[in-house]
């Protein structure tokens, strides 16, 4: 047998494990719960269960633990609809930034993603500003984050900066007051573009709540709930930068069922044709009605007595009127007579409806 300290790691390992297979035949491996020794594994082979390499790094998001901890984050993929929304968004945000800052605006959707809202806070890249906005009619709030490229670019675009040149950039200074409202501005207008993408889907309107450049003060969530975050990109020639939004899953609970439609207008659990069928086919259906001429109430007692022969008085008069019943559901309200030899009830109106017991 070759010497211990000549063998690899690997090698060593296998040897090992044969040799644990031979002591427990029989048992799994890891302990004999007969009073044997019991195998502990070490730091290595814990680290190769849950996904980490030698370097203790991971190799992948869908491997060991990362897979446990990735499979709290809500999909983003499961309301399409979202998709549809953003993507008319990108179309109107690029004619009515066309407008706002009488340039060449080119407005792209990079990516949408489920985030932590923690997370997502503490990897803002500073210095930004992030603007707070309310749905009204979802009680809820949004947040949306413009990077200092782009700021730095609607500044310059709007304050009539020259085309080929670089936004100016000065680090490590507050934004001034005549940034903060320019940017101001172009946020009431991605929001009125964000109220009317969500228009055909539900009406809402995004309303501007404050500025703020500190992220710990535009805290509108959890820190552990889940969000959609929406990446775009907006070009202005060879100015720019990145806008973001950050919509809370809690926000869309109220159109939570409209976002789960693959397409505008889909009718969950409803199919049209078979309910024009089925309602036809009812129209054809045979109802039995039994005619109730009265009702009295007795004692068991009596009804026992009863023999052959035995008479039950009713308190109604030929003329009085019946109820027509379908199994105990009153339907009409009409006379008996006659008609053609046969006992005949002639509908004179409809039975009230029954009250409901209040809960």
């Amino acid at each position: 047998m070759p010497d211990p300290q000549e063998l690899s790691e690997e090698e060593r390992m296998a040897a090992e494990w044969a040799a644990l297979a031979d002591e427990g035949a029989g048992d799994s491996g890891f302990g004999d719960m007969g009073g044997g020794a019991t195998r502990v594994l070490n730091q290595d082979e814990i680290d190769s269960l849950l996904g980490f390499d030698k370097d203790g790094a991971g190799d992948g998001d869908n491997s060991g633990i990362m897979a446990l901890v990735n499979s709290a984050l809500v999909n983003y993929e499961r309301l399409p609809m979202l998709e549809v929304v953003f993507d008319r968004l990108v179309r109107m945000m690029s004619t009515s930034l066309r407008n706002f800052t009488s340039d060449n605006v080119e407005v792209s959707l990079d990516q949408i993603s489920s985030v932590r809202f923690g997370d997502y806070l503490n990897s803002i890249p500073l210095p930004a500003m992030l603007a707070v906005c309310k749905a009204e009619e979802w009680d809820n709030y949004g947040l949306m984050v413009i990077d200092s490229a782009l700021i730095y670019s609607i500044v310059d675009v709007l304050l009539g900066g020259r085309r080929g040149t670089a936004a100016m950039r000065i680090e490590g200074r507050p934004y001034t007051t005549i940034e903060r409202n320019l940017v101001e501005r172009m946020v009431h207008v991605v929001l009125s573009d964000l109220s009317a993408a969500f228009d055909p889907l539900s009406p809402v309107t995004f309303r501007f709540d404050r500025l703020e450049t500190n992220p710990r003060f535009a805290t509108i969530a959890r820190q552990a709930n889940a969000a959609v975050l929406v990446k775009l990109r907006i070009d202005m020639e060879d100015r720019g930068g990145r806008l973001e939004l950050l919509i809370p899953y809690a926000t869309l609970e109220p159109v939570r069922e409209l976002l789960l439609q693959m397409f505008m207008g889909e009718k969950f659990g409803r199919d049209s044709i078979w309910e024009t069928h089925l309602a036809s086919e009812l129209w054809m259906t045979d109802v039995h009605l039994s005619a109730v001429l009265d009702e009295i109430t007795l004692s068991l007692y009596d009804v026992l007595n009863w023999k052959v022969g035995s008479r039950v008085l009713l308190n109604v008069a030929p003329d009085d009127t019946i109820e027509l019943r379908c199994g105990d559901v009153p339907m009409f309200l009409g006379r008996m007579g006659r008609k053609g030899g046969n006992i005949a009830v002639r509908i004179d109106r409809e039975a009230p409806k029954p009250e409901t017991a209040p809960t």
